[in-house]
C-alpha cells in the first residue's frame, strides 16, 4: 500500500464539505483514515460513537472500504498519525482565519515529527461556508439543513431538532 494521511477533526455533524475533502484527499492519498479526535472538555452534540458511525454511514457506500478507515482517538493528531503509519496530516481550508490556526498546528506538528507533512486542500467553493457549527446553530434553529449533510447525517440532526425544515421556532 502507498502513502496514507490522517484526516482528523470533530466532526460533530460529518457535512458534505467533509465528504468532498475525503473525495479529493483520495485522489491524493492510497488510503485515508478519517479520524475523530475525543476531547471530553469539548461539549460535542455527538458523542464519539455517535460521529464515528454517522462518518461510517456517510462514506464506506461512496468510497472504497479498502480506501478508507474510520477511527477514533484522543491526544495528539501527531503521535496518532505516527501510529497508523501516515505519511501526512490532511485539514481543510476555508478561510484566513483557518489557515493561522492551521499553520500554527501544522508548525508544531513538523517539529514534533518531521517525517509526517502537513497538507492543506482549499474548500470547495459551494462548501466554503458551511461549518459543523453553523450546521448545528441552523437546525436548531428550524432550517433545513439536508443539502449541506449527508443523508444519515440529516436524519440524525431532524431527530436531536425535530423543527427542522418548518423554519425558525416563534416566541414561547
Amino acid at each position: 500500500m502507498g502513502a496514507s494521511a490522517v484526516y482528523p477533526g470533530s466532526f460533530d455533524p460529518p457535512t458534505l464539505g467533509h465528504v468532498s475533502l475525503v473525495e479529493r484527499g483520495l485522489a491524493i492519498f492510497d488510503k485515508l483514515i478519517v479520524a475523530v479526535a475525543t476531547n471530553p472538555e469539548k461539549g460535542c452534540l455527538f458523542t464519539a460513537d455517535e460521529r464515528v458511525e454517522l462518518l461510517s454511514e456517510s462514506l464506506l457506500d461512496r468510497f472504497p472500504r479498502s480506501r478508507i478507515e474510520i477511527d477514533r482517538f484522543e491526544g495528539l493528531t501527531i503521535d496518532y498519525a505516527r501510529r497508523k503509519g501516515a505519511a501526512a496530516v490532511l485539514r481543510g481550508l476555508r478561510a484566513t482565519s483557518d489557515f493561522e490556526f492551521e499553520f500554527r498546528l501544522a508548525m508544531m506538528n513538523r517539529h514534533l515529527d518531521k517525517g509526517i507533512h502537513s497538507v492543506f486542500l482549499m474548500a470547495d467553493s459551494q462548501w466554503f461556508f458551511i461549518s459543523s457549527s453553523t450546521v448545528k446553530e441552523a437546525a436548531s434553529l428550524g432550517a433545513d439543513i439536508s443539502d449541506l449533510v449527508p443523508g444519515p447525517v440529516a436524519a440524525r440532526l431532524k431527530a436531536k431538532y425535530p423543527a427542522i425544515g418548518r423554519g425558525a421556532p416563534g416566541p414561547r
